[in-house]
């Protein structure tokens, strides 16, 4: 569908709430959540305005419903805390009222203030139709403040209406005026220098197009928000959905975004995807979401599904979390292969686990780890391939896994894609051999590799209990520097320059002084260094030429 994005103007507050125009938080979007910090650091923005006479509020991004009403896509916190600090002021003209000061200008100004800001009142209800109204679980306690202009004590309210509430009565304390003149030139001063850039979208334009659009602009808007949006609308669209089950629907939404935080939501909606649908660039991965869930019934199956995968994913992402002990004893033994993947930060084969995880038995399923944990350090972090190769491969057999193709991790590691990606013995000893990692800054990295190369020969090590000793030290003395020889500047991130120790008290002592420690230790890559009469680029060469043999049958797939 063709649409219109309007240029972004900048308009004051001010600007944005008068001449008759209406917002409308869509009925599912998330509930107010601005909690006492963003109260104070609005407050705090507040107050320069005194000195400064503007303040710069960011984007708003509003989708046109007809010529005088908009959907705010993005902005809602910012405009309903607005909103509050306006009618917490004018609840202390009120309170001027009450104790008969100048009653009857204060109340024209409250009158005044009331239409400018806050909306028109009913003659018979005396209640105010907003020209903010709230998404379908604050849109009643914020009716209330706004009609009279106090929170409402009802028995039972949920957390956000506490902050709703909780919010007005923050601003209420603050300082505004003694007078009603002067707290209604402190609204004016407020809502004249706060300034948005607005951004309309025309036309009845889904979230999607909005998030792909704006975000490709610079805009950064918030996924689960535009995704929930969508989704319920599609499951709504019959109105055959009673309230109760509407609440559950936002119940086990809210849960889903907080097992996974709003930074890891979008990597889950791409992984969950990939695993039941051709793999989709991110720019092209809501279009391609909006297909698994575009009828009421289908929208239902993407959230069982989601509401069913999110602590899947969360858990891969941590491989500590509380979840996997309610899991079969089994699963413990998968910890090993997950920390490997944190710790390189590789998250491609999330797609394919999450895929195996209710398909495969709990033996299979940690097989299977294995068997990507092995790719990974051979593909990603030694031989350095393409990642974008990898995905692609990765899409194509967690299909095969979903549609129960593949039920086996037998299935997975014989298959032919599998084995394309697969370096072999060679490749991956080549790639070694020479390999280097910024000792600096990879400190961990490469005691956890050493540590694995260490459990293969019988020495099994917790890479967290060791330190990591350079044979030549990494910055070396004018006495190492005569004693190495020839490339002693280029070996310092050399693998084969260091080795696991328990404590690192050699520092820069001799090869002799080390030498003697190192075999005086149970770890066999040391003693292996110590069985060289001297330390040189040669015999370092020789070193890691032996280390990548054993790396080698360290990270192996065994394949007939």
């Amino acid at each position: 569908m063709a649409f219109m994005l309007m240029e972004p103007t900048n308009q004051t507050f001010q600007e944005l709430i008068s001449n008759g125009v209406k917002y409308q938080v869509p009925r599912f979007q998330r509930d107010y959540a601005w909690d006492k910090e963003q109260w104070e650091d609005l407050w705090s923005d507040i107050e320069t305005i005194n000195d400064e006479q503007y303040h710069y509020m960011g984007y708003i991004v509003l989708q046109r419903k007809s010529q005088h009403d908009f959907e705010v896509i993005d902005g809602q916190q910012r405009l309903i805390t607005l909103s509050l600090v306006v009618l917490a002021a004018m609840k202390n003209i009120q309170l001027l009222i009450n104790k008969s000061e100048e009653a009857e200008e204060n109340k024209e100004r409250l009158r005044v203030l009331t239409e400018r800001y806050i909306g028109s009142k009913n003659p018979i209800s005396l209640r105010v139709d907003s020209k903010l109204s709230l998404n379908r679980n604050n849109s009643s306690n914020f009716k209330a403040i706004c009609s009279v202009l106090e929170s409402p004590n009802r028995k039972g309210q949920t957390h956000t209406n506490k902050l709703l509430n909780k919010c007005f009565k923050f601003y209420e304390a603050k300082k505004t005026g003694n007078t009603g003149q002067e707290i209604a030139e402190f609204i004016e001063r407020v809502a004249s220098g706060m300034i948005f850039t607005k951004i309309v979208v025309q036309d009845d334009l889904n979230a999607y197009k909005v998030f792909e659009t704006l975000n490709a602009r610079g805009v950064q808007l918030s996924t689960p928000d535009l995704l929930k949006n969508y989704i319920f609308s599609i499951v709504t669209k019959d109105n055959h959905i009673t309230d109760e089950d509407l609440n559950d629907l936002d119940e086990s939404w809210s849960e889903i975004v907080s097992q996974l935080g709003e930074s890891n939501f979008t990597d889950f909606i791409r992984y969950h995807h990939n695993f039941q649908a051709t793999l989709v660039t991110k720019k092209d991965l809501f279009s391609s979401v909006r297909k698994l869930a575009d009828t009421p019934e289908k929208a239902y199956a993407y959230l069982r599904s989601l509401s069913e995968y999110a602590p899947v994913y969360a858990s891969l992402l941590n491989p500590h979390d509380e979840w996997w002990a309610h899991q079969d004893v089994v699963y413990r033994n998968v910890r090993k292969y997950l920390e490997g993947f944190e710790l390189f930060n590789i998250k491609q084969p999330f797609t394919i686990l999450m895929a195996a995880f209710y398909q495969f038995s709990a033996d299979e399923f940690v097989r299977l780890a294995k068997y990507l944990y092995i790719l990974a350090i051979r593909y990603n972090v030694i031989c350095h391939h393409s990642p974008n190769e990898q995905e692609s491969t990765y899409n194509q057999l967690a299909i095969k896994i979903h549609t129960k193709e593949m039920t086996r991790a037998s299935h997975v590691k014989n298959s032919e894609i599998f084995r394309k990606l697969y370096p072999n013995d060679e490749e991956f000893f080549n790639a070694f051999e020479f390999h280097k990692m910024p000792s600096r800054q990879s400190t961990k990295k490469i005691r956890f590799l050493l540590a694995e190369i260490e459990t293969y020969l019988g020495h099994k090590t917790d890479p967290n209990k060791t330190t990591l000793e350079h044979v030549c030290p990494y910055n070396p003395t004018e006495d190492w520097d005569n004693y190495f020889g020839e490339g002693v500047n280029d070996i310092q991130d050399r693998l084969g320059n260091v080795v696991l120790l328990e404590k690192d008290e050699l520092k820069r002592a001799s090869f002799e002084h080390k030498k003697r420690a190192y075999l005086d230790t149970h770890y066999p890559l040391a003693r292996q260094v110590a069985s060289y009469d001297h330390w040189n680029l040669q015999n370092l060469n020789d070193y890691q030429e032996w280390l990548s043999k054993q790396a080698v049958e360290t990270w192996k797939v065994a394949y007939d």
